[in-house]
């Protein structure tokens, strides 16, 4: 029996050219809008104000909120204040991933008593004595023997540059109150005089009141000053006789677009802060900057 022949079978591909029906010139098109945007961008920008320059510069240049949490208070403090935000204002929550943080955070808006902690004992460490977090604020004191020279108001050589971290916290705040309170004792000025005494609470806190209403960048803060002083008869042991700047910074029950402010909260329930919380938080920031200072080197 013949073997049947195998069949061959020839296919035939003819490329025809796209012609005037292509969409090859699409791209080119794209490319070509592309780089004529940029153009009229730069453009735009070379006509702008310095001050509007700066601003879209900021813009790009400073982190989101999620990144900036994220780099100063780690992973678990970022969670909880973005698991509260989504709480307690969702909308918020989801636009805070995509627009830059201001230079300087609103320390009131964070939400969290946490993070409030955490920054505190980043920013003033062991100067911050008697820390207290609520639902409306947070109050400390600083020991008037950081600030001033014994009896006086003269400021210590670390006066300006306690200011310069107080300034980290009260800079950005946004419709709050700031109370500044001169505290001291008639027994550390010549005489135990209680005149004598007030006059230099009064210089005491006008020089923190002025440094600090300097610093603002908001128009909706106020700050508000007293004194506080003290008689402590037959007291001389200048260890009883420390005084203290108290601040404490209260948010306003309405803000001033109108909305109600929101409450500083815990994750598991109320705000919950005190001084040995805060210590805890000042040995862990301690051990942080240690150990950041040794990878450094």
């Amino acid at each position: 029996m013949a073997k049947e022949k195998p069949i061959i079978v020839i296919k035939k591909i003819t490329v025809v050219g796209g012609g005037h029906h292509g969409g090859s010139w699409k791209v080119a098109l794209a490319d070509f809008m592309t780089a004529m945007m940029a153009f009229f961008l730069v453009m735009w920008l070379l006509g702008q104000s310095d001050d509007t320059k700066k601003a879209i510069a900021d813009y790009f240049s400073t982190p989101s909120v999620i990144e900036y949490n994220f780099a100063n208070y780690g992973v678990e403090l970022t969670l909880e204040k973005l698991f509260l935000d989504l709480l307690n204002e969702p909308l918020k929550a989801f636009q805070s991933f995509l627009e830059p943080i201001d230079t300087t955070p609103n320390i009131l808006d964070m939400g969290s008593a946490k993070v409030i902690v955490s920054t505190l004992a980043d920013q003033l460490g062991d100067m911050a004595k008697n820390v207290q977090v609520n639902p409306e604020g947070f109050d400390f004191d600083i020991p008037d023997t950081m600030l001033f020279l014994r009896g006086t108001s003269i400021p210590t050589p670390e006066f300006i540059g306690i200011m310069t971290k107080l300034k980290g916290i009260t800079a950005g705040l946004q419709d709050a109150e700031i109370y500044i309170t001169s505290a001291m004792f008639n027994q550390t000025v010549p005489n135990s005089s209680a005149v004598e005494a007030d006059r230099i609470a009064k210089q005491r806190l006008d020089l923190v009141k002025n440094k600090v209403k300097s610093g603002l960048e908001h128009t909706t803060t106020d700050v508000i000053g007293r004194i506080n002083v003290k008689d402590k008869k037959g007291e001389v042991d200048p260890d009883k006789l420390i005084g203290f700047v108290k601040i404490s910074i209260k948010q306003k029950p309405i803000k001033s677009d109108g909305s109600e402010t929101r409450k500083i909260e815990d994750l598991f329930g109320g705000a919950k802060a005190d001084s040995q919380v805060y210590e805890d938080y000042i040995d862990q920031v301690t051990r942080k900057k240690k150990s950041q200072e040794k990878n450094s080197n």
